[in-house]
């Protein structure tokens, strides 16, 4: 009975995984094989027809481009911006917790309420125009023009995830023994090599952990596009997730969705390798 006991604890999130994770995994790449062309109640057998598509279809090489700008954009900043302001706060300050509240006052609202206030702040008549030609300039098209209108919602990930990966990170500060400061302090060194000798080599794990969350939920990223530009203009917008959701809701191709939805699952599993490889290998050693 005792050997069994761990097992019993593990029994409900075990169920939990197969009901909302196994089951739609094995289930959506059953879908991919499937043909919904001609009716969305009697699907037939397909075999590779969806994956061909999908490798002949240049609006597929345009979102996936799209993710990985965003995803190169996003994660750099979202990585060093937090673990900077997390150094910061992890200093003796005056109104230190207002400063944290302030910060990650954002992570607690709503995405999309914080998509519809950006929308109103990048309207062509809004607050951000207001002050480009006040200054002399043209106003910019933030979401109507296509150089623009990725990068402005990219903005908006950014400012919702600052403060929760600050949070992960001044987490992680706390465990940074505080002799190995005092030791820099007494060598002489400045505030920017104490960072990069003791701090940063100490917490590179959680460092490792945000670049993946950051990475799977930059190309997971839906909510943000689906309010403020739905794709557009030109699909100059448009990611791989809502790209599915279009095609899956909108056209009702279930079939050439779920082939997508693979291949973004293959994608998010290479990033995961690139980052146990890049950073937690030793981990993993015999």
């Amino acid at each position: 009975m005792q050997k069994s006991t761990p097992y019993l604890f593990l029994l409900p999130a075990g169920i939990v995984l197969i009901i909302f994770f196994f089951i739609p995994f094995f289930h959506t790449i059953i879908l991919s094989f499937q043909d919904y062309s001609n009716s969305i109640y009697h699907a037939s057998f397909a075999g590779l027809e969806n994956y061909v598509e999908l490798l002949k279809n240049p609006i597929f090489y345009k979102v996936l481009l799209n993710t990985f700008i965003y995803l190169i954009v996003a994660v750099p900043i979202l990585a060093i911006v937090p673990l900077f302001l997390a150094i910061l706060l992890n200093q003796k300050l005056r109104g230190i917790t207002l400063y944290k509240i302030l910060i990650y006052l954002p992570v607690i609202v709503s995405i999309v309420v914080a998509a519809i206030a950006f929308k109103w702040l990048y309207a062509d008549q809004g607050i951000l125009n207001y002050l480009v030609t006040s200054i002399g300039l043209n106003s910019i098209g933030w979401l109507t023009d296509p150089k623009w209108a990725l990068y402005s919602v990219i903005i908006v990930t950014i400012w919702k995830g600052i403060g929760y990966y600050m949070m992960i990170y001044l987490a992680a500060l706390m465990s940074v023994p505080k002799e190995l400061y005092e030791a820099c302090d007494i060598d002489g060194a400045n505030f920017l090599t104490k960072h990069l000798t003791v701090t940063i080599p100490h917490i590179m794990p959680t460092i490792a952990l945000v670049v993946t969350i950051s990475s799977i939920s930059a190309m997971k990223v839906f909510a943000e596009i689906y309010v403020m530009t739905k794709g557009g203009p030109l699909d100059s917008s448009k990611t791989i997730v809502y790209y599915i959701y279009e095609r899956a809701f909108e056209n009702l191709d279930l079939g050439y969705a779920s082939a997508m939805a693979v291949v973004l699952l293959l994608i998010v599993m290479v990033f995961s390798l690139i980052n146990i490889f890049c950073f937690e290998r030793n981990k993993y050693q015999l």
